[in-house]
């Protein structure tokens, strides 16, 4: 029993194969048909190494030394020529999805900052009434989560909606990961605390009397 062979690339479904033997008699009228190219597949741990290669030669030759050997490769070879282009793609992706982490995280960043800087009398007056710095660390921190959640909720929907048309890309991968969109959302939550908590500790520090000074 043989499994599906991927003979076309890992992007592409396997096609439909038929196995031959390699000396036919009296197939479709002729009398001994043999066929011209082989290929020969080896499971071994030294696959690659040259030691296994140049044993590989010499048991061929042994049978017929005008037998030429080529196009030797390892299964990883053909693997990485099959996904080149999709690697690529999703290498691309990849930047791309940083970039825009990063474009996020600033941007976080910045309207916490922003709001923390529009606030400064408000700061002073809860600091003189007693708030204490948790509390106000916590107040800008929610207030980032809830920008990030918002943004997260919205790709969520835009991811689900949109990767039918990317399927075509992943191998041996669902659509729709669980886990994996688990974890993308627990790493955005993540990263927009840390941009919300770094300004949000900055005006934790702010003295009342410079903030009501400031106004």
């Amino acid at each position: 029993m043989v499994s599906d062979v991927y003979d076309d690339g890992l992007n592409h479904e396997p096609s439909k194969s038929a196995y031959w033997p390699l000396l036919l008699r009296n197939f479709e009228g002729d009398g001994i048909t043999s066929r011209r190219q082989i290929s020969f597949a080896l499971r071994t741990p030294r696959a690659g190494t040259e030691s296994l290669m140049k044993e590989v030669r010499q048991a061929v030759w042994s049978v017929d030394p005008n037998l030429p050997l080529a196009e030797v490769h390892t299964v990883d070879y053909f693997y990485r020529t099959s996904m080149a282009r999709t690697s690529f793609t999703l290498l691309m992706l990849g930047v791309a999805g940083a970039m825009a982490l990063l474009l996020g995280t600033v941007g976080i960043y910045g309207v916490i900052a922003y709001s923390v800087s529009q606030r400064t009398r408000e700061i002073g007056i809860r600091m003189a009434l007693g708030a204490q710095r948790p509390e106000l660390t916590g107040m800008f921190v929610r207030h980032g989560l809830v920008l990030t959640g918002i943004g997260v909720a919205c790709g969520l929907v835009a991811a689900f909606l949109s990767m039918r048309f990317l399927s075509t890309l992943l191998f041996g991968v669902k659509p729709v990961d669980l886990l994996t969109y688990s974890a993308v959302s627990i790493g955005l939550v993540a990263t927009a605390m840390l941009a919300s908590y770094l300004p949000s500790r900055k005006a934790a520090m702010v003295d009342p009397l410079e903030a009501l000074r400031g106004e």
